[in-house]
């Protein structure tokens, strides 16, 4: 107990305690709390000494404490016990709550401080508080955040650069379990590799220094390696000066890259081994920039003489206002379907074509590809053909009818209905028609009504295609029929 003589060293103390920005507890050796400054008693949210309770086992009445990791502290743990037990305890952060409360208040950092008058024993015992409260907050809420971040980060202590926390995002990137990384050195574990300054980004990392953004290959369970894009930055809301690097997973846009470049590698062994002819054009002027071989054999030119804007599109075309009314549907729908087209080859021969023509996307490009179907000669027989039935049709006579429809389609291909569509009156109506009588002199010729003729005119037209009597006319000479075609 303090001395009548240590009395003025008591006032001093208080008068020190009450300019000091830490809270102080004051006890002596018997666990009595003597003195208490306005910051101790405003870290327990109290404005009177008595309001702490009048000694340590008082205290540990009214108030509850854990310890930093939330762990519920026995009252031989307290502060204040084992400071009296004798303990030294430089710096210990504890969480304290009003007794019979379960959320946390505030949160303390102390340590010990022991006086003595006369060089003996201690006379009094100090307890030290730093209300840390707001520091633990942050470092709370930057946990919280830590964890719930999707992007992969670890936190790595600027000390000794070993990892101090690695979130559930890097986690279930790299295939690692916290054990496998908490505490090892960061370049021990040699997690980045690959990086283009390798040394400049371990010395920034070294100094604490902000690491912009690097490709790295990051190492990942089984030791295989993922294509990254990290960055570090220093962060002082632990309390440990720490660097938080956080991670973008480039892999997925790797192998997405390499599946198209194989797709394209792909389609251009398609391209060049097609047997039709194709020519890729790009640009306004629609330059060629790329021929397959058939392509090649089917105009004479070699790729070297095709590539570029003085050969383009154009340039090969026998009539350039066919190109460019093909040019113009592309650029409108997009597409062209067999259009009717002349090449001029490399000696002049001219080579008849079906062109079709997409719009396609050539290495990130607005690109044409075209497709030429040479049809020279199928064009040669097709003309041979129609002579040779021109000149069969100029005498009829002997031929039968179904003979003289298969020709007539043969001569004009396109979908018209084969003359077993018509039925037998149908067909004598059709062959009068064809004399060029009209449906009075039908009606008349075969003693039907006129309404009855109207009726089977009315259907021929519908089989034949036609809304005319003179294509009647056409279709039914072309097949022998009436006293013209026989």
């Amino acid at each position: 107990m303090p001395t009548p003589a240590s009395s003025p060293t008591l006032r001093h103390l208080e008068q020190l305690m009450a300019q000091l920005l830490d809270g102080v507890i004051l006890l002596d050796s018997a666990g009595v709390i003597l003195r208490a400054n306005a910051a101790a008693l405003r870290m327990h949210g109290i404005d009177k000494l008595e309001d702490l309770g009048t000694t340590a086992e008082g205290y540990a009445e009214r108030f509850t404490l854990r310890s930093s990791t939330g762990r519920p502290l026995k009252r031989r743990d307290y502060p204040l016990f084992r400071l009296l037990a004798g303990e030294s305890f430089p710096d210990e952060v504890v969480e304290v709550m009003p007794a019979g409360e379960d959320e946390v208040r505030w949160v303390h950092q102390v340590r010990d401080v022991t006086m003595d008058v006369d060089g003996g024993e201690p006379d009094y015992l100090a307890l030290v508080l730093c209300d840390v409260s707001a520091r633990f907050d942050a470092e709370a809420r930057f946990k919280a955040m830590f964890q719930a971040n999707p992007a992969p980060a670890l936190v790595v202590r600027q000390s000794d650069l070993r990892v101090m926390r690695a979130n559930p995002g890097f986690l279930s990137l790299t295939g690692f379990g916290e054990d496998d990384l908490r505490g090892k050195a960061l370049f021990g574990l040699e997690l980045l590799g690959g990086v283009e300054d390798a040394k400049g980004v371990k010395t920034r990392i070294e100094e604490g220094r902000t690491v912009p953004q690097t490709e790295a290959e990051l190492l990942v369970a089984g030791g295989s390696r993922r294509l990254v894009l990290f960055a570090g930055q220093p962060i002082d809301v632990t309390q440990e000066d720490a660097l938080l690097l956080t991670f973008a997973d480039l892999q997925p846009r790797r192998e997405a890259e390499q599946a198209l470049a194989a797709s394209e590698r792909h389609l251009l062994t398609v391209f060049e081994m097609a047997p039709v002819a194709m020519a890729v054009t790009q640009g306004a002027d629609r330059s060629i920039t790329r021929v397959n071989a058939a392509f090649r054999a089917l105009t004479g030119y070699d790729s070297a003489e095709l590539t570029g804007p003085a050969t383009g599109g154009p340039a090969l075309w026998d009539a350039r206002d066919a190109y460019h009314a093909a040019d113009g549907l592309v650029a409108e729908h997009g597409t062209l379907r067999q259009y009717e087209a002349r090449l001029r080859s490399r000696t002049g021969e001219l080579i008849d074509c079906l062109v079709s023509a997409e719009t396609v996307n050539v290495d990130g490009a607005d690109c044409v590809l075209w497709v030429y179907q040479d049809v020279t000669e199928r064009r040669r027989d097709e003309v041979e053909l129609a002579k040779a039935i021109d000149e069969v049709m100029q005498d009829t006579s002997w031929l039968s009818r179904s003979i003289l429809d298969k020709l007539a389609t043969l001569r004009r291909p396109q979908t018209q209905p084969p003359a077993e569509h018509l039925s037998p009156r149908e067909r004598e109506v059709l062959g009068l028609i064809c004399d060029d009588l009209d449906d009075s002199g039908i009606a008349q010729r075969l003693n039907l009504s006129r309404n009855t003729v109207r009726n089977h005119v009315a259907r021929i037209y519908a089989k034949l295609g036609v809304s005319r009597r003179s294509g009647a006319v056409i279709w039914g000479r072309e097949r022998g029929m009436g006293s013209h075609g026989s």
